[in-house]
């Protein structure tokens, strides 16, 4: 079943249960996946689907950000769709899953000690690895620590 089907299962079921906030997150959710699959003039992959859903997820997380501290209605809204949208989201790599790709990048490489200078070599290496499974920013942490 692909995303987009499970995601229009669930907005029905939202819409049987009367959840209106749910299923209005489902219907964005939704309009983005038929909009990318319309914009590519074709069906979406699995990976398509996933990295709309991310997408989502990134947006809704700045809006989160960007929202003032006194506009709790808003922020409880934005918190409510982002759990929404979680669960729709890929698993994501944790932190050990991370540093066995890295060693593994450093290895493919050839290198023991990184320094900042190979770090752009690593990462061109490394991003399309972990792309859509691991937060960049993570990743640039993690991959921080191995440097010398």
């Amino acid at each position: 079943m692909s995303k987009t089907d499970e995601v229009r299962k669930a907005m029905v079921d939202a819409m049987k249960a009367k959840d209106k906030e749910t299923k209005d997150t489902l219907s964005l959710l939704l309009s983005a996946l038929k909009n990318k699959a319309i914009d590519k003039r074709a069906e979406l992959t699995a990976e398509e689907e996933e990295q709309v859903v991310l997408k989502e997820i990134k947006q809704t997380k700045e809006t989160l950000e960007l929202t003032p501290a006194d506009r709790t209605d808003l922020i409880e809204e934005t918190k409510n769709r982002l759990a929404v949208l979680e669960k729709f989201a890929p698993k994501m790599m944790d932190e050990t899953e991370i540093k066995a790709v890295i060693a593994d990048v450093l290895s493919g490489l050839g290198i023991d000690a990184p320094t900042g200078k190979d770090k752009g070599r690593i990462m061109k290496e490394l991003m399309p690895k972990v792309k859509g499974k691991a937060d960049g920013k993570l990743v640039n942490e993690i991959l921080g620590s191995f440097m010398a």
